[in-house]
């Protein structure tokens, strides 16, 4: 099984950037896909973006598309999520998750492990 750890939220002024980690253990996660997930409090849990575990394709939701860009170190075990020019409606608890699926995957009920989360605000 594979455990994820994520860093790097914190609170940036609109226009900022931030960049994600996601730190893995297990020797699985280079055979697994990576995805990015969101939520606001009350709402619901939104795919932000995807990466095969080759790194070779990514998929992203079309409110990010242009301005976040996911990748992976295998060799590092670990998966990133840039983010550049944030808005205020990117506030939310960003979640990475994995999957052993050969697809890339906006769906969340399909990613099998999940990290604990971490808090990106944006201040207006």
């Amino acid at each position: 099984q594979v455990q994820l750890v994520e860093s790097g939220g914190g609170l940036v002024q609109a226009g900022g950037s931030l960049r994600l980690s996601c730190a893995a253990s297990g020797r699985t996660f280079s055979h697994s896909a990576m995805g990015w997930f969101r939520q606001a409090p009350g709402k619901e849990r939104d795919f932000v973006a995807a990466i095969t575990w080759s790194g070779k394709s990514t998929y992203y939701a079309d409110s990010v598309k242009g301005r976040f860009t996911v990748s992976r170190d295998n060799a590092k075990s670990t998966a990133y999520l840039q983010m550049n020019r944030l808005k205020p409606e990117d506030t939310a608890v960003y979640y990475c998750a994995g999957h052993r699926r050969s697809l890339v995957t906006s769906e969340a009920s399909l990613y099998d492990f999940w990290g604990q989360g971490t808090q990106v605000t944006v201040s207006s």
